[in-house]
């Protein structure tokens, strides 16, 4: 070969290499249609910039939406919402304990249908995180585990112990078959884009020791033996083996988080909380739309490529899926409520940060960063293609009290505390983190017209008082109820001389009970003499009570009662429940311990045997429904059960419990959860009053209500409510910026969606509601939240008349923030430099 001839192939070869390496940035660098992804069979990789999914590179917004906390017919609507909202990934766990209750029998009927679940993520047009475990925590009874598992022999849960990783493997295969059976996983044209094995594994390594390091390696191993076509991930396992991929958890993980790791693993964050779970006697929780924004602004200008709100939407522990203490309703404060509605202004603003990081897609997925300091509270970071108009900046402010205004590349920008701006082209600043555009809403709670006229009738539990005595002392709870009930029954006997008692009618004998938890009920010879209950913190506690004891038998009986069992921490399988001191203290002989007295166990509740919460079983038990007394309270341990028909109209449907203490509500035979009402937070009211009724189990007529209570109470005060966002508003400053929505990105040119981005108020009612009336409008210094504005020091008197032109009868309307609409009669706040408009509206 002449040298000629040589350097024609070089260059031959050099332009092949080079038109590839064209040809591949062309396919890295083209968006992705939503319908289009889940066709091309590619599969999903990763390198250190993000995920690539059939080739492409996205951004992913991912929001946890949890497929048992919710019924099958809100899943539709929970999707299109959180599409609405930017989302493109849904995230969930897979529920061990619900799938398989008993060993080897399964259950994936109706709300618990995985496989329809995540075929209707890939309808929506949405990605899928599988987050199989089998151990999940997730504020879920026992952490996702079934209980049988804690009765197999020589089990030890979450470590490298034979019998254990036999069943998670087992179990982990059967899903990931099912999956692959249904053609679901990205490769095979489904929406799974990642599935992750065990969950937050490092707060509990130490405790296994070599077991522990052993057994992580193992899980991660055997997951990616799967072959699955997707990456697996661990989230806060920082010794996430092979290419098993290590993610975030937390409230600001763009800070937190120590990175991958390995160098070609990609940021991934995997729970951004966006509130915080609630157990019985906590206040409410909050997160602020304005701080989650920054952490996911914060995030993705920091090389983040995806994250996870958890949750998106909490819904409901519907049952006794709860775990210990955890309330009925879940992650309420999420940008989906429990009840399906959009919490405003979180969903909305959220919604804006996605779109505003989607207009710096491409400089954020393909650009080179840096990250000039400003001063010393703020810092800029840039994403630059060299030699293109490619360009994103944030200006991150990152004093928590006060604003500064900086200058970035010869423009001047005004930076609130605490705050973001993200700017698409290194100039506009379409969107402050600290400054909502996004419309607010309040929630009410609407006495429902036609259900509320309740006739109870009522059946008292009978209280066991001699059962058979089965063992010396009483069985631990967990292993004797076994999970199929919240209940079970300790009786005993003592024979007491008179002797043994007091003369004295004021000095009466103590009972003590010292439990492991939860609570319990307390009864002498067959008569209610008081309850006790420990907390999620310290779930033992001590009963005592003075009680009224006769010469001869006395009969003691005591219900232990479960509010769920443990999801987290070491040795899961080595925590107990249940009563295990029982005493008697002030008898003339002294203290009389009772703890090996010889007891009869019972578990379970009659009613419960007899299915009184169903309408066959009402019809059909031993028991005689009687009406509940007129005044007074009904006696402890008593079913109540009403007929009501269905709420009007077609928003979500709640029952309130107040007047009541503590037990189970069932709608037609279902089991909506537990309720508490007497467990007060800090604050001095329950922690959660209203309980869901989901839609689809009930009847246009006849639907049957049964409450177990616990203790003295009177179900004369529940009511039926309806539920709705009908309250909306908007609060915008003259120092916004225009929305974010009023902007666009066409091929490589950023420009307003208009002639001109403005600033003004945008509200839109719910679904086939228009806006009725105007309850608030006030164009100055207004204050306040939405459902409490008040007006400041001066006021545009034309406000109202403004926005009852350009709203009312429509089911959208944008108001803008110009002085020719409020100051057609001169300025009426000279001393206020920057004005804001709020307004409250009724949408019906």
């Amino acid at each position: 070969m002449t040298a000629s001839s040589s350097k024609m192939v070089v260059a031959t070869t050099t332009t092949i290499a080079a038109f590839l390496l064209l040809l591949l940035l062309l396919v890295l660098n083209s968006p992705v249609d939503a319908h289009e992804k889940f066709h091309k069979g590619v599969g999903v990789t990763y390198d250190a910039r993000s995920l690539i999914i059939n080739g492409k590179r996205e951004l992913l917004f991912s929001g946890s939406i949890h497929y048992p906390r919710s019924t099958a017919d809100m899943w539709p609507k929970l999707l299109e919402d959180a599409k609405r909202g930017g989302i493109n990934v849904i995230q969930t766990y897979v529920f061990w304990n619900i799938h398989e209750p008993e060993e080897g029998k399964f259950n994936f009927e109706g709300r618990f249908d995985l496989v329809k679940f995540v075929k209707l993520i890939g309808e929506h047009g949405l990605y899928a995180t599988i987050r199989l475990g089998p151990f999940i925590q997730a504020e879920w009874n026992h952490g996702g585990l079934p209980y049988w598992l804690r009765e197999v022999p020589n089990i030890i849960f979450r470590s490298y112990n034979e019998p254990y990783m036999q069943h998670m493997e087992r179990f982990v295969k059967m899903i990931v078959e099912m999956l692959r059976d249904a053609k679901l996983f990205a490769g095979q044209g489904g929406p799974i884009i990642l599935a992750q094995i065990e969950n937050e594994y490092n707060t509990v390594q130490l405790a296994y020791r070599d077991l522990g390091n052993k057994y992580v390696q193992w899980a991660g191993n055997m997951a990616v033996g799967l072959n699955i076509g997707v990456p697996w991930i661990m989230c806060r396992q920082r010794d996430a083996p092979g290419p098993v991929i290590n993610s975030c958890n937390g409230r600001q993980c763009g800070d937190t988080f120590s990175g991958p790791n390995a160098p070609n693993k990609p940021a991934l964050w995997t729970e951004n909380w966006t509130a915080q779970f609630r157990v019985f006697g906590d206040p409410p929780s909050q997160r602020s739309a304005e701080d989650t924004a920054f952490s996911v602004a914060r995030w993705f200008s920091k090389n983040g490529s995806l994250v996870n709100y958890y949750m998106y939407h909490g819904g409901t522990n519907l049952g006794r899926t709860a775990a210990s203490f955890v309330t009925t309703r879940y992650y309420d404060e999420a940008p989906i409520d429990e009840f399906g509605l959009e919490r405003g202004p979180k969903y909305g603003h959220l919604k804006d940060v996605h779109k505003a990081l989607n207009l710096c897609k491409k400089a954020l997925l393909w650009g080179s960063t840096s990250a000039p300091r400003l001063n010393p509270d703020v810092e800029a970071r840039i994403y630059e293609q060299p030699g293109t108009d490619v360009c994103a900046a944030f200006l991150t402010n990152n004093h928590t009290r006060l604003a500064h205004t900086v200058k970035f590349k010869g423009q001047e920008y005004y930076l609130p505390p605490r705050s973001i701006s993200i700017l698409p082209d290194c100039k506009t600043v379409v969107l402050n983190t600290a400054t909502i555009l996004a419309q607010h809403n309040s929630r009410n709670f609407i006495r429902s017209a036609v259900t509320n006229k309740l006739d109870w009738k009522m059946i008292v539990e009978a209280i066991p008082t001699n059962l058979k005595v089965v063992s010396s002392t009483p069985m631990e709870l967990y292993f004797l109820t076994k999970d199929k009930t919240d209940y079970a029954w300790y009786t005993t006997t003592i024979n007491l001389d008179p002797r043994d008692l007091s003369m004295r009618k004021d000095i009466l004998p103590v009972l003590r009970v010292a439990s492991l938890g939860h609570a319990m009920l307390a009864f002498v010879n067959g008569q209610f003499v008081g309850s006790a209950h420990g907390s999620q913190i310290d779930k033992s506690f001590v009963l005592q009570k003075s009680v009224e004891l006769k010469p001869g038998i006395n009969y003691i009986s005591l219900l232990g009662t479960l509010i769920g069992l443990p999801d987290s921490g070491a040795y899961m399988e080595h925590r107990f429940a249940g009563p295990r001191g029982v005493s008697i203290l002030g008898l003339n002989t002294g203290t009389l311990d009772l703890s090996q007295n010889g007891y009869g166990q019972q578990v379970g509740l009659v009613g419960e045997h007899d299915e009184l919460f169903s309408d066959g079983g009402s019809k059909k038990g031993k028991g005689k429904w009687i009406d509940i007394p007129k005044v007074g309270k009904g006696p402890p341990l008593t079913w109540y059960k009403a007929k009501f028909d269905a709420p009007e109209g077609n928003d979500p449907v709640a029952v309130s419990m107040y007047g009541m203490i503590k037990g189970m509500i069932w709608i037609n035979g279902q089991s909506i959860g537990r309720y508490w009402m007497s467990y007060i937070s800090p604050l001095g009211d329950p922690t959660q009053a209203e309980y869901l009724i989901p839609r689809s189990y009930l009847k246009p007529k006849d639907n049957l209500i049964v409450v177990l209570e616990e203790e003295p109470a009177h179900p004369s005060n529940i009511t039926i409510l309806t539920v709705n966002r009908d309250t909306i508003c908007s609060y915008v400053s003259e120092l916004s910026p225009p929305s974010v929505r009023q902007w666009e990105r066409k091929g490589d040119k950023f420009r307003p969606v208009g002639a001109e981005a403005k600033v003004g108020a945008h509200l839109m009612c719910p679904v086939g509601k228009k806006i009725a009336v105007v309850d608030f409008s006030s164009y100055g210094d207004p204050y306040g939240a939405c459902g409490g504005f008040s007006q400041g020091r001066c006021s545009s008197p034309v406000s109202k008349q403004v926005v009852e032109q350009s709203c009312l009868g429509k089911e959208v309307c944008n108001v803008q923030l110009e002085k020719g609409l409020f100051e057609k009669n001169g300025d009426p706040c000279p001393n206020v430099k920057k004005k804001t408009l709020a307004i409250q509206v009724t949408c019906r």
